[in-house]
């Protein structure tokens, strides 16, 4: 950042080549004693200063004027959503067993093997290995896997508990684990797998798990598995399929707010929208065999006012750990990322009806606003978190386990702070990375430790972040 002796001389400088360039001379020359600056300052490859014009710094400043006007800071003075003390600050870096670049991480319940489930701190890297370490004093390393996956693995979601592990790879397969085994495997997408989630239910001895993966052939996939106490699981041929005009960005397993109805939320890359997908079949399909198309039940514009020039992709959904209608996003918008806070619209019974199409010009143009203007009050905050990125950055946000707050991460190995409330960054992570490196996962919530003995440790809110062959 330029001092302010060095902002005053290119802004004289600036100021001379203006003169210069419009043939002022005598205004020029004048200029140039005052200013006390030498007879040929203002010319082309003359000075060291940057390759600035008056007009270029009126262009920029407009750019910028236009994009602020696009953030939304919250400004109450309810207490609630203030950034909670203490929260994590302190590094502890831990040494992976192999020397490569990570790719996912997370605290999860995980039942490596006959013993029962535990949190383990979980990472994955690009040598296809998968590691797991303990989350008492040392991080002592537990257990890594080898050769139960054929490329990288991208993603994974325990289910049931951590007796089963789903994990998603380079190669587009979806893996489910049980201890050191794989008991099923499918490879339904022609590319990056890059995301699998899981959505549980019980109904007495039997469970049924909703599973999707978003897969860089710019498709979704849905598996429904069924476990008992008795039998293996195995995750079946899809139920469903979801085809996109782009890739996949994220995607969320929410329940309507009124219906209760089970519904798939997500993103796609060059779309500024949230699709709302039904999950459960309707009656009549329920028993068919043959996969069918998760049917579109409604759309939510993040943008609603904004032009074509803006344009940005919800990189990254993470919903409230209180508040089943709120989300954060973290979007794709260059050179620094904005983060937003969202009320969701779910899709209302009425709006899944064919509507009678408005009579006149002025009745569709009136409709039209009015779903601007809904879109544009569900946005509660969108802010600029100054945090850089390129075009092959991954955005990431993720909630702190109170609510208070929201972790961002950046290419400049800075991890942010984003208070719930204002939408302002309140701290700064700079310590454990080395400057300029890039965040490329962070994981965030509460962690029961284990003392020594194993004993209770008590619970501790974490803060995990990745980066090339180092934890946080």
């Amino acid at each position: 950042m330029p001092t302010e002796s060095q902002s005053a001389s290119l802004a004289s400088t600036l100021v001379a080549r203006f003169l210069r360039a419009h043939n002022y001379t005598q205004t020029l020359d004048t200029f140039l004693q005052e200013a006390g600056l030498p007879a040929d300052a203002g010319q082309p490859g003359k000075d060291n200063a940057p390759n600035w014009t008056i007009e270029s710094v009126l262009e920029e400043k407009k750019a910028f004027d236009q994009s602020v006007n696009f953030e939304r800071y919250g400004d109450n003075d309810k207490d609630k959503d203030v950034w909670s003390v203490p929260a994590p600050t302190k590094p502890n870096i831990i040494q992976t067993p192999t020397a490569t670049n990570l790719l996912a991480c997370s605290v999860e319940q995980w039942q490596p093997s006959d013993e029962s489930p535990s949190p383990y701190l979980v990472a994955t890297g690009a040598d296809k290995h998968l590691h797991l370490f303990k989350t008492s004093n040392g991080n002592d390393l537990v257990q890594s896997f080898t050769n139960t996956s054929e490329s990288p693995i991208l993603s994974y979601v325990p289910i049931q508990g951590g007796k089963y592990i789903l994990m998603t790879n380079m190669s587009g397969q979806l893996l489910l684990q049980r201890g050191a085994q794989i008991l099923d495997r499918r490879k339904d997408h022609a590319k990056y797998a890059v995301k699998v989630i899981a959505y549980e239910s019980a109904n007495g001895n039997e469970s049924t798990i909703w599973i999707a993966t978003a897969g860089w052939d710019s498709k979704i996939f849905l598996y429904r598995m069924r476990t008992t106490d008795t039998d293996e699981p195995q995750i079946g041929n899809p139920v469903a399929s979801i085809p996109l005009v782009s890739n996949p960005e994220s995607i969320l397993f929410i329940r309507h707010l009124d219906t209760k109805e089970l519904i798939l939320l997500a993103s796609r890359r060059d779309s500024t929208y949230l699709y709302y997908y039904r999950v459960e079949p309707e009656q009549q399909q329920q028993h068919q065999t043959t996969p069918y198309e998760c049917p579109l039940l409604g759309k939510q514009n993040l943008a609603p006012h904004s032009n074509a020039w803006v344009a940005f992709s919800p990189s990254c959904l993470a919903l409230s750990p209180h508040d089943p209608g709120l989300i954060a996003i973290a979007t794709s918008t260059l050179p620094h990322m904005k983060v937003m806070i969202v009320r969701l619209l779910f899709p209302s019974a009425e709006s899944l009806e064919e509507p009678p199409e408005p009579e006149t010009q002025a009745a569709q143009a009136f409709a039209a606003l009015s779903l601007q203007n809904r879109e544009d009050a569900a946005i509660m905050i969108q802010a600029n978190t100054f945090a850089p990125q390129t075009a092959y950055s991954t955005p990431q946000v993720v909630w702190r386990p109170d609510g208070s707050g929201l972790w961002v991460n950046g290419d400049d190995g800075v991890i942010r702070g984003v208070e719930t409330k204002t939408g302002k960054v309140v701290t700064l992570l700079k310590d454990g990375h080395e400057v300029g490196c890039k965040i490329r996962t962070i994981w965030a919530g509460w962690v029961e430790r284990c003392g020594k003995g194993g004993e209770d440790g008590g619970r501790e809110e974490w803060l995990y972040i990745i980066n090339s062959q180092k934890h946080r």
